[in-house]
């Protein structure tokens, strides 16, 4: 890769984590397809050489798992979520110039390779090592069959992951008190002899990696600590039927995450096979430095910054240039919950007869990509109303109509400076968006803020009045009006990528937006053109209303299934979460660091409406905190409340603000936490 700004010489591939085939999407998922998306496009408007692959994850426990309670086969059931996401993708425009899945002939080759390249190498030894085995059945239990504690952070974890605590791989026999997801039963261990790939000879080269890799700085940062406490070797086989056979192994599959990222690239391979070599080359990419750039979730940071690497090194391929980790996304303030149906479905969505480029700005502008984001229908029709009814659609509208109803087209007069000025302004911000930050949401705010600017300039100079005094200055306004229309269909194009296109044929362009670069943006626009329509239509209230009540009353009859299907409970205790059964050391709870502490202000986050920006002195030191507080309690009350606060938690940025700690509450009502004397400041709870 050569490090060097947007566009290279070298060709780039842009990839997306691969979802696994077992469940239908909600747009919770579709943020990390769609900033891959807007990401590639706006590459290729800066004329990079772009290929955008992805492809669906056959493999591994998940989708085993399903396929027994369905009582189907796997290859059957990944089959049929993998044509539905063919199907989703281009409904949201995601254009993947191949979308593969890992279970084809072309993986399968490839990951045999390249294991076979680690174990000649030397990178493959063997060791005997415990695996969860459910007595009752008398069988290995591979990761996703186990649950349990994990063993850094003592949350509820899966075999393999502690994915909803700290988010770390977990290797076999890690977790603690695993339980039989099969029968529910306490599993035992039992050694069984499997692969390892030794990671931990390439954590020089790892640390090195790092420094020179470019994209988020949580894809960056976060792996550092994993090196920094010593990488363990890595168990690539696992006790289970479905999946890749460990080359020459009757017993063993590959771990999925062994096959995973290696469709990055057999579908990369496949995409040359099919527009040949002289049109993309994979090799050039994958062998050759290529610009390989990974959009993922940033659940999976640790496979892209370590494990993926660690095998690329090894087997001879190029190393990513980026990796972009985005936050996680929240529904009204709360986590999505495909049990409870508690999401906003892809379908759904279209459904409603919204169209996708709406979702698409959304979820590329209310947040940075690394940033926890949330979606509320009432923010959503805040951020379309607001944004694309009242400031893009409304300036392209009324400089298209003008110019139609007195010109018939762009007036004949020359761009002026000031306005010239003004565009190179905005493309400027568009490329160091993308080559700086990686940013999509600021590459896209270049060109909304443009199109503030033309609302602003079209409104100071009122051509409608000037037209009746000085025609010739009235058409210089709108020559320049048209021009910033021109330079906005070019810049929201990435992102707006289907309103584009039609605001582009409303300038009476020919071809594609999509295959024009930032500096056609100066280009002058067709002399004709027909009249214009209005690009998008306002959410009204009543329309949020009702998507409300659908959702809530989806939500409320699942629970009431639950409630109906379960065994029926005293009232007294229903009232209240039951106890946990799973206990904790005195030396694990001595790890947290609670001090009292005292809220000096607090005043609410904009866009977000349960999250308050508090600053809390605890003693020694002022900090500051976000906590999802304020429908639950005065703002003007807070200062001056004496609180707990758990000093030691990781920080963590939500909405685009870090919070450093965590306030304590009880319950629902988030009531605080707090001391029944007067205790210092800075006071450490025991």
């Amino acid at each position: 890769m050569s490090h060097k700004a947007y566009p290279t010489d070298d060709p780039a591939v842009v990839t997306c984590g691969l979802p696994y085939a077992n469940g239908d999407l909600h747009i919770g998922h579709l943020r990390t397809y769609v900033g891959g998306d807007v990401f590639t496009r706006a590459l290729r408007t800066l004329g990079q050489e772009t290929a955008f692959v992805c492809g669906s994850d056959f493999h591994g426990t998940p989708i085993a798992v399903q396929a027994t309670e369905e009582d189907t086969d796997p290859e059957e059931l990944a089959m049929e979520y993998h044509e539905r996401y063919q199907e989703t993708f281009p409904q949201f425009d995601v254009d993947f110039d191949n979308y593969g899945h890992t279970h084809e002939g072309t993986n399968r080759e490839l990951t045999h390779d390249i294991v076979e390249s680690l174990e000649a190498d030397g990178y493959i030894r063997e060791d005997e090592i415990l695996v969860a085995w459910d007595p009752q059945e008398s069988q290995p239990l591979p990761d996703r069959y186990v649950q349990g504690t994990c063993p850094y952070c003592g949350e509820q974890a899966r075999g393999d992951e502690c994915d909803d605590g700290c988010g770390r791989h977990l290797e076999p026999g890690e977790i603690e008190d695993p339980v039989s997801n099969i029968s529910g039963n306490p599993a035992e261990y039992r050694e069984r002899t499997h692969k390892f790939f030794t990671v931990s000879e390439l954590a020089d080269y790892l640390s090195s990696f790092l420094d020179r890799l470019e994209g988020t700085a949580n894809a960056r940062n976060q792996p550092r600590q994993w090196i920094e406490e010593g990488l363990e070797d890595w168990c690539i086989t696992r006790d289970l039927d479905w999946g890749f056979d460990y080359p020459d192994e009757d017993e063993l599959v590959l771990y999925v995450w062994v096959d995973a990222p290696i469709e990055y690239i057999a579908s990369t391979k496949q995409y040359t096979e099919r527009v040949g070599a002289s049109t993309y080359d994979y090799e050039e990419v994958w062998q050759e430095d290529g610009e390989i750039v990974h959009f993922i979730g940033r659940d999976i940071i640790q496979h892209h910054t370590i494990f993926w690497p660690a095998m690329l090194r090894v087997a001879g391929y190029s190393e990513p240039r980026a990796v972009v980790a985005s936050g996680f996304m929240s529904l009204d303030g709360d986590a999505f919950s495909t049990s409870r149906n508690r999401a906003v479905w892809a379908s759904e969505y279209l459904d409603e007869g919204f169209h996708p480029d709406l979702l698409r700005y959304y979820l590329t502008t209310v947040g940075g990509f690394q940033d926890d984001i949330d979606f509320s229908w009432e923010r959503f029709r805040e951020r379309v109303n607001g944004e694309l009814v009242g400031n893009v659609g409304n300036f392209a509208y009324r400089s298209l109509l003008f110019a139609y109803n007195n010109w018939g087209g762009t007036p004949d007069a020359d761009l002026s400076e000031e306005v010239e000025t003004r565009i190179r302004s905005a493309l400027e911000e568009f490329r160091a968006a993308i080559n700086n930050d990686y940013s999509t949401r600021k590459a896209t705010e270049a060109g909304v803020e443009l199109a503030g600017y033309g609302n602003r300039y079209i409104q100071n100079n009122e051509p409608w009045h000037l037209i009746r005094e000085d025609e010739a200055e009235a058409a210089q306004v709108i020559r320049d009006c048209i021009q910033l229309v021109k330079a906005v269909s070019i810049l929201l194009s990435p992102t707006l990528s289907g309103k584009s296109e039609q605001l582009w044929a409303q300038l009476g362009e020919t071809g594609s937006v999509h295959d024009t670069g930032l500096d056609d943006a100066l280009e002058t626009p067709p002399a004709a053109f027909d009249e214009p329509g209005e690009l998008f239509e306002k959410v009204e209230d009543d329309r949020v209303d009702e998507l409300n009540e659908k959702l809530q009353e989806r939500i409320n009859s699942m629970a009431d299934t639950d409630h109906n299907e379960s065994d029926e409970t005293d009232e007294a205790t229903d009232a209240v979460e039951p106890l946990s059964q799973e206990r904790i050391s005195h030396e694990t709870f001595s790890k947290l660091d609670l001090r009292v502490a005292e809220i000096r202000s607090a005043e609410p986050i904009e866009g977000a409406d349960k999250l308050l920006r508090l600053s809390v002195d605890i003693g020694v030191e002022e900090r500051q905190i976000v906590a999802g507080i304020r429908q639950l309690h005065d703002i003007d009350d807070l200062p001056g409340t004496t609180v707990v606060v758990a000093v030691n938690m990781e920080k963590a940025k939500l909405f685009g603000v870090e919070s450093n700690g965590m306030v304590l509450a009880a319950g629902e009502e988030a009531d605080l936490l707090t001391t029944h004397s007067n205790s210092p400041l800075g006071t450490k709870i025991r």
